[in-house]
């Protein structure tokens, strides 16, 4: 019988080393030889108190999320159901709690009690990452139902969710504005990529209008006032949300992205060339390493300046990958596997940044201190 179950219990797997570039010290919280990855880097993996750190693993043959205390201690199964979004989770202000999407479903765990309830339901839908509101009261996800994309929203007490916005574009990453409990910002894909939608489906606009050609990525807030976003492989750069106004922050290949509190500092990773984990000075562009995570950072669109077409996905099939939707992404060799890709995202203190990479032979997750 399977030792994997809801509640199972794990000894730790954490070490301690420093960075041979660098000197930072880092923490590898996962060893198990299967993927391990830390939740979407636009949200916190630690708990508000930082006594531990929430990933997704495939150990069990399957996607469930697990809780690892910090810096070490044991590793506690939360989950134990099929069709777990690994990137969805998004542990709840308080702290009590994992929302996540499984399927057709958002869904919620007590981290505490393990006790699992149903949000909302979208037939036939498949949800990806969770988004929560500035209120705390709702929850935005992208949906993939039948050949259109949906942006749906969901009531956090559990009263209900809604299909908002239906496109027959892909829509990816929605995620609220962090004061503006009413804005959502969202990408389509392929181009024009950044746009923004109230949260009862009006106003439904497009920030900026470009073609494939250029290439922008990994759009996120900065502070109340702009956005930040990539044009890879070239630039970070930042727009004014009211005035659409973009300026650039800095030249330098930028992958993904997530600002600090204060919305002085971006965090990314780097690839083609790696350079390692990179904080950027929004005011001076001025970078400083972090530390190296050494990640295979997959995908042969990174290579290129230009998103990918149908010729693209062909050339990935005809390698014998089978192309798939975003939200499916253990063969996508095109833009991924995901869990190859450091995604640095930081802790609520700001006082660690958690990211993942398969420099041992398997994704695992790591944490490394920030320092002053």
């Amino acid at each position: 019988m399977s030792s994997y179950k809801k509640g199972a219990v794990f000894p730790s797997e954490s070490r301690s080393f420093t960075d041979d570039r660098t000197g930072a010290r880092i923490i590898q919280l996962t060893a198990h030889p299967s993927i391990n990855h830390h939740l979407y880097f636009l949200t916190s993996s630690f708990t508000p108190d930082e006594q531990a750190v929430i990933f997704a693993s495939y150990r069990s043959g399957e996607t469930n999320y697990y809780k690892a205390e910090f810096p070490e201690g044991d590793i506690r199964q939360l989950t134990d159901e099929p069709g777990i979004h690994g990137y969805s989770g998004i542990i709840s202000p308080d702290g009590s709690g994992l929302l996540y999407t499984a399927g057709d479903s958002v869904k919620t765990v007590d981290l505490a009690s393990l006790v699992t309830r149903t949000l909302a339901q979208y037939p036939d839908g498949q949800l990806g990452e969770l988004s929560i509101s500035a209120d705390r009261t709702a929850l935005v996800a992208a949906m993939k139902q039948g050949v259109h994309s949906y942006i749906t929203v969901t009531q956090i007490d559990g009263s209900g969710g809604k299909s908002i916005f239906e496109c027959p574009r892909t829509i990816i990453h929605p995620q609220f504005h962090p004061s503006d409990p009413n804005l959502i910002e969202y990408a389509q894909d392929p181009a024009p990529r950044m746009w923004t939608i109230r949260r009862d489906g009006t106003d439904n606009t497009c920030l900026y209008e470009h073609d494939n050609s250029e290439f922008i990525v990994h759009e996120t807030f900065l502070g109340d006032k702009d956005l930040i976003f990539v044009v890879w492989p070239y630039a970070l750069k930042r727009m004014h949300i009211d005035t659409t106004k973009i300026t650039t922050i800095s030249d330098f290949n930028a992958w993904h992205i997530a600002a600090n509190a204060t919305g002085d500092t971006v965090l990314c990773d780097t690839v083609h060339p790696d350079l390692g984990l990179q904080l950027v000075d929004v005011t001076t562009g001025e970078r400083k390493t972090l530390c190296h995570p050494h990640s295979s950072c997959s995908g042969s669109q990174w290579k290129k300046d230009r998103y990918a077409l149908a010729e693209d996905w062909q050339a990935a099939a005809d390698e014998k990958e089978k192309s798939l939707s975003w939200m499916e992404m253990k063969v996508d060799t095109v833009y991924g596997p995901q869990w190859t890709h450091p995604h640095p995202s930081y802790s609520w203190t700001e006082n660690w940044v958690v990211y993942t990479s398969d420099v041992s032979g398997h994704s695992q997750v790591y944490a490394v201190e920030v320092g002053k």
